[in-house]
């Protein structure tokens, strides 16, 4: 049975943590942990009694790509990834991102994590995570497990932290640490001026296997690292009764390894995880016209005449997501002129709602009237009235060039400024998804059938 007040508790707690971020003021060390001690009522370990958290390591100077932690990848900052995995899990009492910046942490809130303020010390390039574990240990005194995961691990799913978890639930290990299976084969490295011959470290030359008559090698990843506490202590995050959590190679992309963004970003939109709810639900799109279909410039001639400069892709975009039978609004907050407005109504060819003081209030009105819930819509905004739709919206998107309040509580960040194409790139990200799904749901349904 649901503990009331502690459900009740966890939404102050939330409300409290939700009004920090969204004026992205650095929360106190005091807020944090009234936070954490709220979180830890929502326990959902059943089964352990134990504190589990989880803890993401992501300082501010990354020497290969600056900020690299909260560098856009397929719409998402990198720790948004792995946040939202960790969360989406149900198996933490606590998820924390150990940080040194202030801009890594406002991203870090956003998502739904708390901060730890790692010291100077830690945060140095000579700093090793092991120390900066050993720290966040030591300051969290009730926590009794931490799952170090990787910030640049964009392809972890819950299913895998929970399945690694139960290792050391139910089968008592102290550690469990992922691994990905490899099929290489090593050589004795010789030096370069030297003489020396190189020698075969894990094959016969006159007998080489076939992949497929060779079980392959099992190699850290190093995606998570779960550790008991006593363990992080004596220095070591590998130790006691010990067990490795296989992840196939699609799941194991490395950021630090695939340093050609776009393809990481090709990786990640085929196989990364995008949320709970199932994104080939949308039916709904509702998009804003200043500042998203449009670059928000109102154009006026000699006579008075209104003109508004519309992109053509993403015309097509609107295009595209009717043919797929994805409904969609445009919103406008300020008043057009009649002719302007059915003028653009029928080139978009659909509904165009003016006057939209109350985005909220509205929407939950169209969703009524469509018999909709939140899962199977859609939003693209750009500013602060957005805000509480992009959070609630099952995909939700800004363009480029939207305001800091509208970045902090999206799902997806479009790489195109508003009126420059933004419309369109969200339109295929939802028709991507939307056929992944498909997919998936194929794929399953496959699986069943063979049983």
């Amino acid at each position: 049975m649901t503990d009331f007040k502690a459900e009740n508790h966890a939404t102050k707690g939330n409300k409290e943590m939700a009004a920090l971020k969204k004026n992205c003021l650095r929360p106190s060390e005091d807020d944090i942990h009234e936070h954490c001690s709220l979180a830890k009522k929502r326990k959902i370990n059943l089964d352990d009694s134990r504190h589990i958290a989880a803890l993401i390591l992501a300082r501010g100077g990354s020497k290969g790509i600056p900020l690299k932690n909260i560098k856009m990848l397929a719409g998402v900052p990198l720790i948004g990834w792995v946040i939202r995995a960790a969360l989406d899990s149900s198996v933490f009492d606590s998820v924390w991102v150990s940080t040194d910046h202030d801009e890594i942490a406002k991203v870090a809130l956003a998502w739904g994590a708390e901060v730890h303020r790692r010291s100077p010390k830690v945060s140095q390039d000579s700093s090793s995570s092991l120390e900066t574990i050993q720290e966040f240990s030591k300051e969290r005194p009730d926590v009794d497990v931490i799952c170090n995961i990787q910030a640049t691990s964009p392809c972890l799913h819950p299913h895998h932290l929970k399945e690694a978890l139960e290792l050391m639930t139910k089968q008592g290990c102290d550690s469990v640490f992922s691994v990905v299976r490899r099929h290489n084969f090593r050589w004795r490295e010789v030096e370069k001026e030297g003489e020396g011959c190189t020698t075969p470290l894990n094959l016969n030359p006159a007998c080489r296997p076939r992949r497929q008559d060779w079980s392959g090698e099992l190699c850290e990843n190093g995606c998570f690292y779960f550790a008991t506490k006593d363990l992080i202590e004596k220095g070591i995050l590998q130790g006691g009764k010990t067990r490795y959590f296989e992840m196939k190679p699609e799941y194991s992309v490395d950021i630090d390894v695939d340093i050609d963004w776009p393809v990481a970003e090709q990786r990640v939109l085929r196989f990364g995880y995008f949320g709970k709810d199932k994104p080939e639900v949308v039916r709904l799109l509702l998009c804003n016209v200043s500042g998203c279909l449009t670059d928000g410039q109102v154009y006026t001639s000699v006579s008075g005449e209104e003109m508004l400069s519309i992109n053509i892709r993403d015309q097509a975009g609107i295009s595209m997501l009717l043919k797929e039978e994805v409904k969609v609004i445009l919103l406008e907050r300020y008043p057009m002129a009649k002719a302007l407005a059915e003028k653009l109504s029928e080139r978009m060819g659909c509904l165009l709602l003016q006057g939209v003081e109350d985005k909220l209030k509205e929407v939950e009105r169209i969703m009524a009237e469509e018999g909709l819930e939140w899962k199977e819509v859609a939003y693209l905004g750009c500013d602060e009235p957005d805000v509480r739709c992009l959070e609630l919206a099952g995909l939700s998107a800004v363009p480029s060039d939207a305001q800091t309040v509208a970045l902090n509580h999206t799902k997806y960040t479009c790489h195109t400024a508003g009126g420059r194409g933004a419309l369109r790139e969200f339109a295929e990200h939802i028709l991507l998804l939307k056929k992944k799904a498909r997919s998936q749901m194929e794929q399953d349904r496959i699986g069943r059938d063979s049983f």
